[in-house]
């Protein structure tokens, strides 16, 4: 009987796991996380959601793994792989075989340099453990610094305002969501922090962040200190390489794949944020994604050809945040894109559209309150996987449908 192995027990692992069952393949199926929960969802972790009791949200309890036969092992690191035996071995002082093995180890957070990883003060979030020690820090009056002015670090800075603390955000960059982002949007984000009280500082270096007695100290390269209760890191993340690198399997930004999820070792395949991917919608072009629907999608891609499928990857980039009452959403990479069309929605509502320099619509980015960009940026999605050329004119006017484009 075949033995499929994942590695990485997060969104990305768990649906791969859910797929193979769901495709047929009647072998085993061990699924191998190095926390002691069983498989949850992350986007919750940074958003208005750890302002309530905050209990995981399970992809499935454990019995149902029981039930679908899947072996679920939580609170052990695979220490090593070799490729030649097909073996891993476990932190346990276990040694597990594999037929074909999913590499879903995910990201792990940006450390700041020189800060040691014990820090009670100066914290970074990827786990629910993360999660629960900064809530339990997000008191009424208390003051916490936010290093890094991107999705996550925008998010809790959102959630730490709605439950009275004070916030400061430092970002080295000229402005906000420097990546990916467009800048008229992220002004509106900015904005809209800045009158919710937040003290948003961009263009400012940090010389040091250290921590004593309980509390942390931000010095930024203009002089100014901030004394504060907490300092959370949020600078990014780093693929997890290091048991593909000491397995002499290639890496290239992630572990790189082929557009059919595989490494360079054989009946080996990765998928989620620990991967780098040619995407064939942007001419090939290599990308790392980090994204809760990249990890669903790539997960079920990977089970489909683990079992011995041709799938490609097909899929459109998406991201979505949400703060306050704004949700912001974009379709696509705008890298390349020379013209940028406006198209508003009302309700304070608007979407920008990225075309290249021959009218295909490489992105579109959206914000507004509630869902009011969801349909239009899906409609978008759609016409960038079609390769669209839309007429320019009837993107920026609201009384021409999109969905009529994508007919056209």
């Amino acid at each position: 009987m075949s033995h499929f192995v994942i590695v990485g027990a997060g969104e990305c692992g768990a649906r791969a796991a859910w797929a193979l069952r769901e495709k047929g393949f009647d072998g085993a199926i061990t699924l191998i996380g190095d926390e002691t929960l069983p498989p949850y969802e992350r986007p919750p972790l940074s958003k208005a959601s750890i302002g309530e009791v905050l209990e995981p949200k399970l992809v499935a309890d454990r019995h149902r793994y029981a039930e679908e036969r899947i072996t679920l092992i939580t609170g052990v690191r695979v220490n090593a792989l070799d490729v030649a035996t097909k073996q891993l071995s476990l932190s346990d002082g276990n040694v597990l075989a594999y037929d074909k093995l999913l590499l879903a180890i995910g990201a792990s957070a940006r450390p700041f340099p020189g800060v040691p990883g014990d820090s009670q003060s100066i914290r970074m979030l990827r786990t629910h453990a993360d999660a629960t020690a900064l809530r339990a820090a997000m008191l009424p009056g208390k003051h916490i610094a936010i290093i890094g002015g991107g999705f996550i670090g925008l998010e809790l800075a959102a959630t730490a305002r709605m439950l009275g603390v004070r916030v400061t955000v430092v970002e080295g960059l000229e402005r906000v969501l420097k990546r990916g982002v467009p800048q008229e949007i992220a002004d509106v984000v900015a904005t809209r922090h800045r009158l919710e009280g937040v003290d948003v500082k961009c263009g400012v270096a940090i010389t040091s962040l250290t921590d004593a007695a309980g509390r942390a100290t931000v010095r930024l390269a203009n002089g100014d200190v901030l004394e504060v209760d907490l300092a959370l890191v949020g600078i990014g993340a780093v693929p997890n390489t290091w048991l593909a690198e000491r397995a002499s399997i290639r890496v290239e930004n992630g572990i790189a794949v082929d557009e059919r999820l595989r490494t360079s070792a054989p009946d080996i395949y990765a998928a989620g944020d620990c991967c780098s991917f040619p995407l064939h919608l942007y001419g090939g072009r290599r990308v790392r994604l980090e994204s809760w629907r990249n990890a669903q999608e790539q997960g079920s891609l990977a089970a489909t050809n683990m079992l011995g499928g041709d799938q490609t990857i097909s899929a459109v980039p998406w991201f979505w945040s949400d703060q306050y009452d704004m949700s912001l959403q974009i379709a696509g990479l705008a890298d390349g894109a020379v013209h940028h069309l406006r198209r508003d929605l009302g309700s304070n509502a608007f979407i920008l559209f990225h075309l290249d320099a021959d009218g295909r619509l490489l992105a579109a980015s959206g914000i507004g309150p509630g869902n009011a960009v969801a349909r239009d940026i899906r409609l978008a999605e759609m016409l960038i996987a079609a390769g669209a050329r839309p007429d320019p004119d009837a993107l920026v006017s609201p009384g021409v449908k999109l969905k009529s484009l994508l007919a056209a």
